[in-house]
């Protein structure tokens, strides 16, 4: 039996950067991320966003890839969110995320940083934030 343990801390947002994560809908949805994903082996440790985003800690099993994980949550939430009728026109997550590897150690830390979304963008924009970790974490832009 193989012990694996990756911690990644994951961002995405809503395409077209749509406010869609409102004060009414915001809880039900991440719920319904966090318990879908438990339904499907994925272990989400913590989840929180604001109007636009979701920042998440996963732990990543050593059969699981980063990919197929967002596309499993992405796709079945969009879908959920669809069928429910939660959105005035078609829901859908933008293509792109971010997703770093995070250290059992910095684990409380990263928690601190997701639970206080809400409060982090009454300073920050949601722009702002995606050109903060471009910076941070050397990402390159790509035209396509």
């Amino acid at each position: 039996m193989s012990y694996v343990r990756i911690w990644l801390h994951c961002v995405w947002g809503t395409k077209k950067r749509i406010p869609f994560l409102s004060v009414d809908n915001k809880w039900n949805v991440l719920n319904h991320i966090k318990e879908n994903a438990k339904i499907k082996g994925i272990y989400i440790d913590f989840i929180n966003g604001d109007k636009e985003h979701i920042h998440c800690i996963i732990s990543l099993k050593a059969d699981e890839t980063l990919s197929k994980t967002i596309q499993l949550i992405k796709g079945e939430s969009s879908f959920w969110i669809n069928k429910n009728g939660l959105s005035k026109g078609k829901f859908e997550w933008a293509d792109e995320y971010f997703a770093v590897s995070v250290s059992e150690s910095q684990l409380p830390k990263v928690r601190e940083y997701i639970k206080n979304q809400e409060e982090h963008h009454r300073k920050k924009t949601w722009e702002e934030e995606c050109e903060e970790f471009m910076q941070k974490y050397r990402f390159e832009k790509t035209k396509g």
